[in-house]
């Protein structure tokens, strides 16, 4: 039997490292919890995995829990279903992993290795850590809805830039943007400022 060894990493904390060993034919959803267990989240939250290219960019998804509507065509792929063996195209497959909707924990995992299992270990185990997580909840309590924009995480503000298409778009209330650029007919790019209003 083959097992995956993952590299998991925040996308806001790069000394944060974990390697993930796991078997081919297990789940996402022991994925999921294998990097919950390795970084002390308490796995209360909502979560999906993001199948992605070499840019990272997210393709296909596969979430924790069934959340479609009942007219929707297309039913979404549900961790606990899927078996990673057949989800892993590449031996070096990047998927992206989201933890917590509200808070946006985003982690970068990577397949770094595909190695016989060794039948004295019990899989999925965390084989490498390198850092402390950060605290899942600030004060110990749960993020909650706010209007506060120096609430929000990074990952969340570098979202807002950024439409369906991956194409540049201006957030109106990201106080860090102190202009933009955009193409003219010709292809020429200008550069315009934002104008303060009182």
């Amino acid at each position: 039997m083959a097992v995956y060894k993952f590299s998991v990493t925040f996308e806001d904390y790069d000394d944060v490292y974990r390697e993930i060993e796991i078997k081919s034919s297990q789940t996402f959803e022991d994925l999921h919890k294998a990097i919950q267990d390795s970084i002390g989240f308490d796995n209360k939250q909502l979560a999906s995995f993001y199948m992605s290219n070499d840019m990272w960019r997210k393709g296909r998804e596969i979430t924790l829990m069934d959340m479609n509507e009942e007219e929707e065509e297309t039913p979404k792929a549900v961790m606990k279903s899927c078996k990673l063996a057949d989800f892993i195209e590449d031996p070096h497959q990047k998927i992206i992993y989201v933890f917590d909707f509200m808070a946006m924990w985003n982690f970068m995992v990577e397949l770094m290795k595909i190695q016989p299992d060794n039948a004295k270990v019990k899989y999925p185990i965390c084989s490498k850590s390198f850092g402390v997580a950060p605290k899942q909840y600030k004060n110990g309590v749960a993020p909650q809805p706010s209007d506060d924009d120096e609430d929000e995480p990074k990952s969340k503000k570098k979202q807002a830039m950024f439409d369906e298409e991956n194409e540049y778009v201006l957030d109106a209330n990201d106080d860090d943007l102190d202009g933009f650029r955009e193409e003219d007919e010709d292809g020429v790019e200008a550069r315009e400022s934002f104008t303060e209003f009182e």
